[in-house]
């Protein structure tokens, strides 16, 4: 017979936002930090074309 599942107490329900929250948080701090580099030119791990690459292949 089926039987109703226990309820989440809110400690619980809390720890899970929180720990998503935080990922999000984390992945939009290091996008952020990508972006501001790439702005900069000082990106050295992130490989994209240029403006002036993109004239020399025409």
């Amino acid at each position: 017979m089926a039987v109703p599942k226990k309820k989440t107490s809110k400690q619980k329900r809390d720890q899970r936002r929180a720990t998503w929250k935080r990922t999000a948080a984390l992945q939009a701090k290091k996008a952020m930090s990508l972006g501001k580099s790439v702005l900069t030119g000082r990106s050295t791990s992130f490989v994209y074309p240029t403006d002036d690459e993109a004239d020399d292949e025409e």
